[in-house]
């Protein structure tokens, strides 16, 4: 499903142009769902985290017992290579993935002899700096480690974020503000989720229901350089509509404010900006 133009695959040692396939019918990965990926950013040049996105591809693998066989060096410089066939100004999303091929006796288990990797470049322009969301009440909740494998960027996570989505667009948000098993705020049905209060900042503590993204950490380290605390604690559905601002992180966009959760409003905030700012000073730095 492609997304974006211009894309540029890299599967068997080499790079491709184009969305060419990867994947074969009896795969284990397309029959049962044992896929998994990462999602970088290159804006201007800049690639912020790519190590770390690389990194933590290989860690999704091993969480569903699929066995990563590139290095994050050689994903790394794989991943360069590609990207010297875009435009310098390109909007290239980086997704590197790995999927099981075969199973063991039963089908069910895969068998970690056999791994398919591949880097999807994707050229998908960068969000405006003026673009919001909303945010809306979901049924569905995210899932516990017991449950499913939340320690992973796994695709079979997703259709569980996509039914979020999907109940509350029809009721005309952007976005679902989700809770954890506890009936707490866990993130997003998309991203990790912040909110401000009196000028501090505050965001779900990594219970093990989320994925605790690489951009939330960034934002994190660079208020805490910056002399402003960040409060990772327990916040109810109260909490967010009591709060003065409230932003979403994520690799897509990187910081998305937030005008809306339900009939409570919104300004996008002075604290929301500075977190825009600083994330791209530091990419800048880091060049």
């Amino acid at each position: 499903m492609a997304t974006g133009k211009n894309i540029q695959t890299y599967f068997e040692g080499a790079w491709h142009d184009g969305d060419v396939p990867i994947m074969r019918a009896a795969d284990h990965g397309s029959w049962l769902g044992t896929t998994v990926f990462d999602g970088a950013r290159s804006v201007n040049g800049l690639t912020p985290d790519l190590d770390l996105h690389c990194a933590r591809v290989n860690r999704s693998a091993e969480a569903l017992m699929i066995t990563p066989t590139v290095s994050t060096e050689d994903m790394i410089a794989i991943t360069r290579e590609g990207l010297a066939r875009f435009p310098k100004d390109a909007a290239v999303y980086i997704r590197p993935m790995y999927w099981a091929i075969d199973g063991d006796a039963t089908a069910i288990v895969p068998s970690p002899e056999t791994t398919g990797f591949a880097i999807c470049l994707e050229e998908i322009p960068f969000a405006s700096p003026d673009a919001t969301t909303t945010l809306g009440l979901t049924r569905f909740r995210r899932p516990v480690i017991d449950d499913a494998v939340v320690n992973a960027k796994a695709g079979c996570l997703y259709p569980n974020n996509a039914r979020m989505l999907a109940e509350v667009r029809k009721r005309g948000f952007g976005n679902a503000l989700v809770a954890d098993a506890m009936g707490n705020v866990a993130e997003s049905a998309t991203a990790n989720v912040f909110m401000v209060k009196d000028g501090a900042v505050f965001t779900p503590i990594a219970n093990g229901t989320f994925l605790s993204g690489i951009t939330r950490a960034r934002h994190m380290a660079n208020l805490r350089d910056a002399g402003n605390p960040v409060h990772e604690t327990v916040l109810t559905f109260d909490d967010f509509r009591d709060a003065d601002e409230v932003f979403l992180s994520g690799n897509m966009s990187k910081v998305t404010p937030v005008t809306a959760f339900e009939d409570r409003q919104y300004q996008v905030g002075p604290v929301t900006r500075q977190v825009r700012d600083m994330y791209w000073d530091w990419a800048a730095s880091t060049a």
